[in-house]
């Protein structure tokens, strides 16, 4: 399993964008896989603690039952839009795929159940200092950091 904590381990920088990225605010959008294998796109809300990012799902939620079907996820943080005429200020946007393990009831009160994150990618698209190409950084356990410019 890949850990937060080794996307931390791996590219400090990278990963403290990220987490800045994910913390700007509070509510996310999570994507999980149908039974019929369409996608599903749900709000969802995430925690970075003790090296590992987590995620919880209510009883009864579709997404939930999604990820015990099949376990495949892209997470995607809260969108900023670019300020017209301060392109180049907009700090992008992350995004955070892999596969959700359960990692048990979220507290002995409630009866949401939690994930943990098997990350396998790990993504920051934003634009050059120009604002004149997009900027696309990913990061997996098998080939590292990768960074593409595309106009």
């Amino acid at each position: 399993m890949v850990a937060w904590a080794d996307v931390e381990r791996a590219e400090p920088e990278f990963a403290a964008r990220v987490r800045r990225l994910f913390d700007a605010g509070r509510h996310k959008t999570i994507a999980t896989l149908r039974a019929d294998g369409s996608p599903r796109i749900s709000g969802i809300e995430c925690e970075f603690a003790d090296g590992e990012l987590t995620f919880g799902s209510m009883p009864g939620a579709r997404k939930g039952a999604d990820l015990r079907r099949d376990p495949r996820f892209a997470l995607h943080g809260p969108t900023v839009h670019p300020v017209t005429g301060k392109e180049a200020e907009w700090p992008g946007e992350a995004k955070i795929a892999g596969r959700a393990v359960p990692a048990g009831p979220a507290d002995e009160e409630a009866a949401a159940e939690m994930f943990a994150a098997d990350i396998s990618e790990v993504a920051i698209t934003r634009l050059n200092p120009e604002a004149t190409l997009l900027v696309i950084e990913s990061w997996t356990p098998r080939r590292g950091l990768r960074v593409v410019e595309r106009e």
